[in-house]
């Protein structure tokens, strides 16, 4: 069989073998060397970015637009229609909408993509051997490639907008990292679930709905201040609530980061900074059990395919 010689695509990875038991099964999650491991993330995420536009004439440009004409729809509904904005003018709105879109949708792809990224390379899974959480990651990094070009039309936009640039900007990069990190646990965990239960993929797609709604991008944390949730006799308001979801926690401090000084850092609507340890306990438990499953789950993707 053809393949590339140069990251030993074919070349046998370690195979595992359950204690006390006589029979091999496929290879794991990891094996097969650190360099051979990151080659074949990148060359799946590149073969992947270009058959993506092959044949078409716009290229990128499509997946740029899908975000842009989001946000514009969005904008004009928010600002025209319903006048979300009159009575209580939030400072930089258009630029908040558009930077919350474009951080969110790279959420939505990467995990809606990882759900059934296994169960599409089926035919390469069941015929070579390499380290199985290439796949899910290769997904990962194919939206990272998409939300870094979208950025620099983030970018362009808020200069446009006569913000002025500020250390703070560089905060955007650790809240990105952060973004990977949930996302690519959340698509570990989803994409060997999806192998034994297809019902995965229509569930996370009502979930991915929940969480858009449910995570201020169409709206702030002031937005919703006023407003509180009365579980049990507690009085919750609904500010803490959306950013005590990661989501919520990075767009928020995105916002202060990004735009608005002034504005409630994700520690301040959580009302204290020992609080943002909710956020981020969730973001590390996902990718954690996300690793942890896919790796014990790795071994028998190609028997259960």
């Amino acid at each position: 069989m053809s393949t590339l010689p140069d990251i030993g695509l074919s070349a046998p990875a370690p195979v595992h073998q359950y204690p006390g038991s006589h029979r091999v099964y496929g290879p794991s999650a990891l094996g097969g060397g650190r360099h051979r491991f990151w080659s074949l993330t990148f060359m799946l995420a590149r073969t992947e970015f270009k058959l993506r536009f092959f044949g078409s004439i716009l290229g990128y440009v499509w997946t740029l637009m899908r975000p842009l004409m989001l946000f514009g729809v969005m904008l004009f509904f928010f600002t025209k229609i319903l006048n979300i904005n009159e009575h209580s003018p939030t400072p930089h709105y258009a630029e908040y909408l558009l930077e919350s879109i474009i951080l969110i949708t790279y959420f939505q792809e990467a995990t809606a993509g990882a759900v059934p990224s296994l169960v599409g390379r089926e035919n390469l899974l069941r015929r070579v051997r390499f380290p199985r959480l290439v796949v899910p990651l290769s997904v990962a990094l194919f939206c990272l490639f998409n939300l870094c070009m979208n950025l620099i039309v983030v970018f362009v936009f808020i200069l446009g907008s006569n913000v002025t640039p500020t250390w703070s900007w560089l905060e955007l990069i650790p809240l990105i990292g952060l973004l990977v990190i949930f996302s690519t646990g959340m698509g570990m965990l989803l994409s060997a679930l999806y192998v034994r239960f297809r019902d995965v993929q229509p569930i996370w797609e009502v979930l991915l709905q929940l969480l858009y709604y449910g995570s201020p991008v169409m709206y702030t944390v002031e937005t919703v201040s006023t407003k509180h949730f009365h579980p049990l006799g507690i009085n919750i308001p609904y500010a803490r609530l959306v950013v005590i979801n990661p989501l919520g926690a990075i767009l928020t401090q995105a916002r202060k980061a990004l735009l608005q000084p002034s504005a409630p850092s994700a520690a301040r609507a959580l009302g204290g900074d020992v609080r943002l340890l909710i956020p981020l306990g969730i973001i590390f438990g996902i990718f954690a059990l996300g690793l942890w499953y896919f790796n014990r789950e790795a071994p028998l993707i190609s028997e259960k395919l």
